[in-house]
């Protein structure tokens, strides 16, 4: 569990940043422009990888739910959340992405038969009292921006929910970095259909450092190596432990603003902070008497 857990911390860093990324690049690439370049350029950096690796491909491979998962976990998200920031701000986004781990514990209870303990439960909601902390109960200021954004961030994160349990059930015998690359292939595809039905990508306005950097981060760093990370912690620790990530994420994107800003971190943001790990810990920690039983039947 100690290299799931590192796991779990680096995807945090690198998906907190990826909020400000998105803000940066939506803009001239537009709804699914941001979908294509993240997607485009995370499979071009894992591919190469994935051929000198035959071996990682299985040889039977379930299309269906691996073709689903790219679409739940890639290409509709990422283009819902792109949407969500031309009207809400990166750091709420981030912040209405806490609710993935309970909509994963919902959609799992309700279709996929899984049981969370009590101990589970307490830390998702500790989680949300954490986010809570974090903003300093303001959430009259985060339901007064536009519907649409925060709408549309919730159904992402849905998405989300849905396809960690999907992963779980139907891949848990393929490889990571074949379901990542797949995943990111369906994700472009879904970026390419979509730009052919709305804004077209401004091809002068991409010339320039900060988008530059933010398609290389969102694609290298956001979608090839996080979604790498993903994928192993769904299948390593459960889907419930990788979606916990989104309790981390606003904190990360706390933390990048005040290194790379200079931005002040607030008292009730610490606070917050120790309540989210709290929540995080208590909704992932598996009994040792349950994983003894578990390996041994």
């Amino acid at each position: 569990m100690i290299r799931v857990y590192a796991a779990l911390g680096g995807l945090s860093l690198i998906w907190g940043l990826s909020f400000v990324f998105i803000k940066q690049l939506v803009g001239p690439a537009g709804m699914w422009g941001t979908v294509f370049l993240r997607c485009a350029t995370g499979a071009l950096l894992l591919l190469p990888i994935l051929l000198a690796k035959r071996d990682r491909i299985p040889r039977s491979i379930p299309w269906i739910p691996l073709l689903t998962i790219g679409v739940l976990n890639t290409g509709l998200p990422w283009g819902l959340i792109a949407l969500s920031e031309t009207v809400i701000s990166s750091s709420s986004a981030s912040i209405l992405n806490a609710t993935t781990p309970l909509w994963t514990g919902l959609i799992g209870l309700l279709f996929f038969s899984a049981v969370l303990a009590a101990r589970q439960w307490i830390g998702l909601f500790m989680g949300l009292i954490g986010i809570l902390i974090f903003i300093d109960f303001d959430v009259v200021k985060l339901a007064q921006e536009n519907f649409t954004g925060v709408g549309t961030m919730l159904i992402a994160t849905l998405c989300y929910g849905t396809s960690a349990q999907l992963t779980r059930k139907y891949l848990g015998n393929s490889g990571v970095l074949f379901t990542t690359a797949v995943s990111l292939i369906v994700g472009a595809m879904v970026g390419l259909i979509g730009m052919l039905f709305s804004q077209p990508i401004e091809l002068s306005a991409l010339a320039n450092g900060p988008v530059i950097l933010a398609i290389i981060g969102l694609g290298c760093f956001g979608s090839g190596i996080a979604q790498l990370l993903f994928y192993y912690i769904t299948k390593e620790g459960g889907p419930e432990i990788a979606v916990s990530v989104t309790f981390l994420i606003p904190v990360t994107a706390l933390l990048w603003g005040a290194f790379l800003l200079q931005e002040k971190i607030s008292s009730h943001a610490i606070w917050g902070l120790l309540v989210i790990l709290a929540g995080v810990y208590l909704a992932t920690r598996k009994k040792k008497a349950a994983v003894s039983i578990s390996e041994s039947a």
